[in-house]
């Protein structure tokens, strides 16, 4: 009964928590509603209530990408996955927040199919139309202003927007744009001044901002004053809404008409803001890892006084082990050599046992080279220093967080692999745990790949290759910059790895364990092939046949 009544009271007080992050959100005080997001999701995740767990991620995705930390927001979202289940609401959610990061990361084709997933899974002729909308902005800005038209066209014809003045606003001036910079200028022209004509009756002050700004685009080369003027009308507004991105990308055009003496204010401003707006958002960044941070070391240091207990038992029963020990001993001799007279009667159960040790000797080594050091210097260290100096415990806290992230890493690489239909999907993730502040990880994506065509064991070997790859990458190529691309040249899987690292020399390749990767592609009869020279990057490719 106790036990029921805690647990219901840290459901409350989880449920609180997350009120009060959207109260600061609504306040705009972003890294308080940040850090009570993540309190309420970590007493959620002990209860397991994936509801709240996905809605508070989803906000913490939010908050970063406010702040533009994309790739945060995009390992913060990869961490809601699991907590979706099937609530659309938060699925739309999570897909167009995947689909801002990917296009503000110029990663323009995953941002288009996370657009295009949410017209799979929505019948709301509203939500389609953002959706449709923002695969058109990603196509403008790949230039593709055609497909943008194509989308578009269709939706300002309809009458879904007509009670709905501020959307319809946004498709006509989109549409506009596109048409403008598709050499139909008068067209183009004709629909940009009506969107902005809309927002000035409607008083859609902010969506102006983004009138204003495309006219200014379109004046640019062929009327100085009045691309000067609309500028300055986005930059006012702008301003008005604290909209930074917009203030810059107005003072980039007004920046080409004030140059007087030398003296170019626009530009000067421009700097100081962009120079302002880059330490606010670093500020943010560094605020939001320390708080994560600082949520991590509570957790485990909670852990750590559960082991310490758990330790004093374990000796406690160590001590009564040793009274039989003597006892024991001559039996389990005397046992040891029945076993192995009957291990030699058999060569199958040898062999299998044979397998079983080696596998277990891989593992063991592991274990050792990840983690019997580093727990065998945090014991030394506690048993040696004064715990009590808030230095030495910080650095013990240091150590115990490496343990548990080469714990989980290690837990992660030899779990089994699943090749159902979200096998591309944990692929993908998989491959993204390994960015960090100091590693960039780019998928790329080229003819489609259909997995469930692909052999189950085949998907394994992939997984498994590319597995070591991103661990051998980790461990000793030092590379700041990943590219894995995924192909189909007819009938033939093709995946090429590059990074920037320092590289290998063909022994070096072979002491890290890449031989072991090649030997498994050579089972599902593929080809593994490594291009690398010392300083000089590395480079494998994988050959699969279909």
């Amino acid at each position: 009964m106790n036990v029921k009544n805690r647990e219901t009271t840290k459901s409350v007080l989880a449920q609180k928590y997350s009120e009060l992050g959207d109260s600061f959100s609504r306040d705009n005080k972003l890294d308080s509603a940040f850090y009570y997001y993540l309190k309420s999701t970590e007493l959620f995740k002990e209860e397991d209530i994936s509801t709240y767990i996905a809605y508070n991620l989803v906000g913490m995705a939010y908050i970063q990408q406010t702040f533009g930390d994309y790739y945060s927001s995009e390992e913060t979202l990869i961490e809601a996955l699991p907590y979706l289940n099937n609530d659309l609401q938060f699925q739309v959610a999570a897909n167009n927040l995947f689909g801002i990061a990917a296009k503000e990361l110029k990663n323009y084709d995953d941002a288009v199919r996370y657009y295009t997933t949410i017209l799979k899974t929505v019948k709301d002729s509203v939500t389609r139309v953002a959706a449709l909308n923002n695969i058109a902005t990603v196509y403008m800005e790949q230039k593709k202003y055609r497909k943008a038209i194509v989308l578009l066209e269709p939706v300002l014809k309809s009458d879904i927007l007509d009670t709905l003045q501020n959307n319809k606003a946004r498709i006509i001036d989109n549409l506009g744009f596109a048409y403008y910079k598709d050499n139909k200028i008068s067209k183009g022209l004709q629909l940009m001044n009506q969107a902005l004509a809309i927002r000035t009756s409607i008083n859609d002050s902010y969506g102006s901002i983004e009138s204003y700004l495309h006219l200014a685009d379109y004046y640019q080369n062929k009327d100085y004053q009045k691309s000067k003027e609309n500028a300055l009308h986005a930059y006012d507004e702008a301003t008005k809404h604290q909209s930074i991105d917009e203030r810059l990308e107005a003072l980039a055009f007004l920046m080409s008409y004030n140059q007087e003496k030398g003296v170019n204010s626009y530009a000067i401003l421009f700097v100081n803001l962009n120079d302002s707006i880059k330490k606010v958002r670093n500020n943010a960044k560094n605020q939001f890892a320390k708080i994560r941070y600082d949520s991590r070391k509570a957790i485990l240091e909670s852990i750590k006084y559960k082991g310490q207990r758990a330790e004093i038992l374990l000796q406690l029963e160590t001590q009564k082990s040793q009274k039989y020990l003597f006892f024991f001993g001559f039996v389990a001799l005397l046992g040891g050599i029945g076993f192995i007279v009957n291990y030699y009667k058999s060569k199958t159960k040898r062999e299998r046992l044979e397998a079983n040790y080696t596998t277990e000797t891989r593992i063991s080594k592991e274990l050792h080279d990840e983690l019997a050091n580093d727990v065998f210097y945090a014991m030394t260290f506690a048993e040696t220093q004064d715990l009590q100096n808030p230095i030495k415990k910080e650095t013990l806290l240091d150590h115990i967080d490496k343990i548990y992230v080469r714990t989980r890493n290690f837990s992660k690489e030899n779990s089994p692999v699943e090749t159902g239909e979200h096998y591309e999907q944990n692929l993908k993730e998989m491959l993204n745990s390994y960015k960090s502040i100091s590693t960039v990880v780019i998928i790329k994506n080229g003819e489609p790949i259909d997995w469930s065509k692909i052999q189950t064991e085949k998907k394994i070997a992939i997984q498994r290759v590319l597995q070591e790859l991103m661990v051998n990458m980790k461990k000793h190529s030092q590379a700041s910059f990943v590219i894995i691309g995924f192909d189909m040249e007819q009938n033939t899987l093709r995946i090429d790895y590059s990074d920037n690292g320092v590289g290998f020399s063909q022994q070096l390749i072979l002491k890290n364990g890449l031989q072991n990767a090649e030997n498994r592609i050579e089972t599902v009869k593929g080809i593994l092939t490594f291009d690398s020279q010392t300083n000089k990057g590395f480079k494998a490719k994988i050959l699969v046949p279909k």
